[in-house]
């Protein structure tokens, strides 16, 4: 049976909601991490560097997937508020089928690219055959990615997080087993953390199908006599494309740093990897309350009760707020006891932490604009997201990086304050909508 957030305590569904989606992007996230700290251990910085990279061009390929599946997750989340079980049930049929060309089109696509994308990323030499080992492995596995997000995305409309957890642990648990089995007896490498991702993924697509059969999500669902709905899909799109494109310039951006620190040579290229894998981290909780108030939106907004909306997005912010500020100051005194973690090289290690040390701002600023993307996805207004990012990433997080890179070539500390001043013009802009739609909104009450 579906959960009802439209009902009780706000900030207690936010939680409850909240809390396996984190724990579940936290194994998703440690699939990147898991294949770092496993390839450390048992190879040098040159592999290292190699799933580093790859890991990330991955990492902003599932973002983007996840971005397009947000307009499922909010579109469901809206015909359950509403009690349209029929309009859920046209949006998951519909969905599955566009996904599924989406799939095929996007992996054939990238098999394709592997050799171009392994230059454009400015691979250090010594890592260049890893990387596209890698790549190609885990371009083959897209479709397994694409299967879960979808999937996830319906069960997280319909108010279920803890299902998704479920699917992800299983996929996580296989993928490190299989780590230490390709990557430490077998000496695989880059090829063995990518061999490891692709079938863990799989497993997990296998069983969350297998549990969908059985699964009451409070709507029907069938693709039996499906008949393509122009609307239905017209529907996902304009709220999911927005979210894609936005968090797809935002990764380009993240692979335009990585661009600009490979060409500082293999250490920086190094540190910068590892520290964008901590960050990833770090970022679980701004990225668990933007899926759970965009959730909590939709259901609301589809039954007519903005308020408790609203209220979601204010727990939202003093939370990943709170968090946000907690990582920046662990990070200025203890930075070496995270990247410690992935490299046993003296020079990545204190390249690492001087990165750190600044970039870990992002968390407070980032921690923000999630929070309101979020509400304004729920209330299908998720263009508004798309611009304040595609703002940020133009005129501060790319040309900052590089500017600060260029100007102490001998150091990543200033490099790393590129990301959280972007993220603070982010932020800006999404509290000054947020104050402009609730005057317009007084004056349209107070003239009524």
């Amino acid at each position: 049976m579906s959960n009802d957030l439209t009902t009780g305590n706000i900030r207690n569904n936010l939680i409850k909601f909240a809390l396996p989606y984190l724990l579940a992007a936290f194994l998703q996230t440690f699939y990147g991490m898991a294949d770092l700290m496993i390839v450390g251990m048992y190879n040098t910085a040159s592999t290292t560097t190699a799933v580093s990279i790859g890991s990330q061009v991955m990492h902003m390929l599932t973002v983007i997937i996840l971005g397009f599946a947000m307009g499922t997750t909010v579109h469901v989340g809206q015909c359950i508020g509403a009690k349209d079980r029929e309009g859920a049930g046209k949006i998951v049929a519909n969905s599955v089928c566009f996904f599924a060309v989406f799939a095929v089109v996007v992996t054939i696509a990238l098999l394709v690219a592997t050799g171009n994308i392994v230059k454009v990323m400015s691979t250090p030499i010594e890592a260049v055959t890893e990387t596209e080992q890698y790549l190609y492995i885990c371009f083959a596995g897209l479709p397994f990615i694409v299967a879960y997000n979808v999937i996830s995305s319906v069960y997280r409309g319909a108010g279920d997080s803890k299902s998704p957890l479920y699917f992800v642990a299983i996929a996580c648990t296989v993928n490190i087993i299989l780590d230490f089995w390709f990557i430490g007896y077998c000496g695989m490498g880059a090829k063995g953390a990518a061999l490891g991702t692709v079938i863990g993924q799989a497993v997990s697509v296998v069983i969350s199908l297998v549990k969908s059969k059985k699964a009451d999500l409070g709507f029907s669902f069938s693709m039996k006599g499906y008949k393509p709905d122009k609307e239905a899909i017209t529907k996902v799109l304009s709220v999911g494309t927005p979210i894609a494109v936005q968090d797809g310039f935002i990764q380009i951006g993240f692979i335009v740093i990585t661009i600009i620190a490979n060409s500082r040579g293999l250490i920086d290229a190094a540190a910068v990897g590892i520290v964008e894998k901590i960050i990833c981290f770090m970022f679980l909780v701004p990225s668990a309350f933007l899926s759970a108030i965009s959730v909590v939106t939709a259901q609301n907004i589809g039954a007519g009760k903005k308020d408790r909306a609203k209220k979601s997005l204010y727990y939202g912010l003093l939370i990943a707020v709170s968090w946000g500020l907690f990582c920046a100051i662990y990070n200025q005194f203890l930075p070496h006891t995270l990247v410690a973690r992935f490299t046993r090289e003296t020079p990545v290690l204190i390249a690492g932490c001087e990165y750190l040390r600044s970039y870990s701002f992002d968390t407070v600023f980032a921690a923000v604009h999630f929070c309101f993307s979020g509400y304004f996805c729920g209330c299908e207004k998720s263009k508004i997201s798309f611009i304040h990012n595609l703002m940020s990433v133009l005129l501060v997080r790319i040309p900052g990086t590089y500017m600060f890179s260029k100007m102490w070539p001998d150091t990543l500390y200033p490099m790393g304050w590129g990301a959280p001043l972007g993220s603070l013009l982010s932020a800006i802009i999404c509290v000054g909508v947020f104050i402009y739609f609730e005057k317009k909104e007084k004056v349209i009450a107070d003239n009524n």
